[in-house]
């Protein structure tokens, strides 16, 4: 086979889900495959686990659009006689009159489900471009059932046995950790001495870290040792105002931002924490609950959209439109050390199930369903 692959999100996008998807499915596939040749579409910082001796190294332009996704990149594919070309980033950069076959990795269709929780203009181009996207795409991959699914709600015209699931998995830095050392971190970065509650995942509208807030704040009262809420994510937008929420009901001393946290250290709050929460309202797979699990940290997450696919049995699931359900289940969980170790070694177990290698093999299966 001749692969060519947009590889200008492992380093353009580095530190979001796309970047680190797009960077471990390569490296994962290029470790597996040393006798199919591939081609690199790379921009800005070079990957030296791109390497490889069947590997040809294109630079092009980090912007969607113009000279180079429209005359630029498929002259090259052109020239290399590709046999097939991926884009993982939702299809975006797809030139439409190529003549090369290409396969998208489409992760959600957030736009098209809870368009209020988008930016604008990233909306306009996602509901302009997805059914040309779609339409000219030899397959698709997608990163769990509940977004396959979703594909073939909005657009049915397309065949289904051209749709791939191939989930994700935790980076391997994602493992537990001394769990006293996590704390006295926690205590000397953050000035945080008790236990805490965790959630990672940014504050979009969608990720319903607000409704956690409250729901902390009705049940703390409740719960037998003097928690803390710590919240991870960049303090912009949405996070400006659950801040001013926060100050406006005088919870500073209870609720922590924490703001952005560097990948590296997110294994340390996972294994310091008494429990992992993340009542998001949408997932196109949702990643977090698995990172917490691969540190062994006890989840509550929620119960809708792709989440079970990942959680299985190995969290508390409750539905994130009832708020009752998860101040139950905080109480429940953070109230009963023998749920808490329980939940600890079942999620653990779990993640196990979910690898870079898997994911790698699966979409090389599909390259090959494909092209054969």
């Amino acid at each position: 086979m001749k692969i060519a692959i947009d590889a200008r999100s492992s380093t353009l996008h580095q530190g979001t889900g796309i970047g680190t998807y797009t960077s471990n499915l390569i490296s994962e596939i290029l470790s597996l495959d040393s006798n199919d040749e591939f081609t690199l579409f790379c921009s800005g910082k070079f990957n030296k686990e791109f390497n490889k001796e069947n590997v040809n190294i294109i630079y092009s332009s980090g912007r969607h659009g113009g000279f180079y996704e429209r005359y630029y990149i498929p002259n090259a594919l052109n020239k290399v006689h590709a046999d097939l070309y991926h884009i993982p980033q939702n299809g975006i950069g797809l030139d439409f009159d190529t003549k090369i076959p290409t396969i998208v990795t489409i992760h959600d269709l957030i736009p098209y489900i809870m368009p209020e929780t988008v930016g604008k203009g990233y909306l306009e181009r996602f509901l302009n471009n997805m059914p040309n996207i779609i339409s000219n795409s030899r397959g698709i991959l997608t990163v769990s059932e509940y977004s396959k699914r979703d594909i073939l709600k909005f657009f049915s015209f397309y065949p289904e046995e051209k749709i791939f699931v191939t989930p994700l998995a935790a980076n391997n830095n994602f493992k537990p950790l001394d769990k006293n050392q996590c704390k006295l971190y926690v205590k000397n970065t953050f000035k945080v001495d008790d236990p805490y509650i965790l959630y990672i995942g940014g504050f979009s509208l969608r990720k319903n870290a607000l409704g956690l807030i409250k729901s902390f704040c009705k049940v703390y009262k409740d719960l037998n040792k003097p928690y803390k809420l710590l919240l991870g994510g960049p303090l912009k937008d949405e996070g400006e105002k659950l801040l001013s929420f926060v100050q406006e009901n005088n919870l500073q001393d209870k609720v922590v931002f924490c703001g952005y946290i560097e990948d590296d250290i997110l294994p340390v709050l996972y294994s310091g924490c008494d429990a992992f929460v993340y009542p998001s309202f949408y997932e196109g797979f949702g990643l977090p609950p698995l990172e917490a699990m691969s540190c062994k940290a006890p989840v509550i997450t929620s119960s809708i959209t792709s989440i079970p696919e990942v959680t299985g049995d190995s969290a508390i699931l409750i539905n994130p439109y009832n708020i009752e359900e998860l101040d139950n289940a905080l109480v429940d969980l953070l109230n009963n050390e023998t749920l808490k170790a329980e939940l600890s070694e079942k999620g653990y177990l779990r993640s196990l199930n979910f690898t870079w290698n898997k994911t790698a093999k699966n979409t090389l299966n599909a390259y090959r369903s494909l092209i054969s």
